[in-house]
């Protein structure tokens, strides 16, 4: 991730900072249940059960799990109403917006190579 840079030692310590966030954001969202949220919520508000039943065999520990990683890093925003029982709602921050638009260039991008990908796959694996 890092390039090159010959400027000062702050705006190297800057770089070195940003390069290690951006791992551990990588880290934290590179994986197929915050994917899937994501993708499950699109342009779209939803409650906690919503998105339970948009993604599908996710268990109630692991997407709560994820809803506050991906509310942590500032990419689903999360809504509190006072009413009894408590109403939650989840929404994409501008950021979520656009890692979903990443992630739909990603599945574009699987689709358009399906074929090649299944045919190293079958070769690779001597099928």
């Amino acid at each position: 991730m890092s390039k090159q840079f010959s400027g000062s030692p702050e705006e190297q310590a800057d770089l070195r900072r940003a390069d290690s966030l951006a791992r551990e954001i990588f880290s934290d969202v590179a994986n197929k249940w915050a994917l899937l949220i994501i993708e499950a919520l699109g342009d779209r508000t939803l409650r906690f059960s919503e998105v339970r039943s948009e993604v599908e065999g996710i268990s109630h520990k692991m997407l709560t799990q994820n809803l506050r990683m991906l509310e942590r890093n500032g990419l689903v925003e999360r809504t509190v109403y006072p009413t009894v029982p408590p109403k939650v709602e989840y929404t994409l921050t501008a950021p979520g917006q656009g890692l979903r638009k990443t992630v739909d260039v990603m599945c574009e991008w699987t689709h358009r190579n399906i074929g090649h990908i299944e045919a190293a796959r079958s070769g690779f694996d001597g099928g």
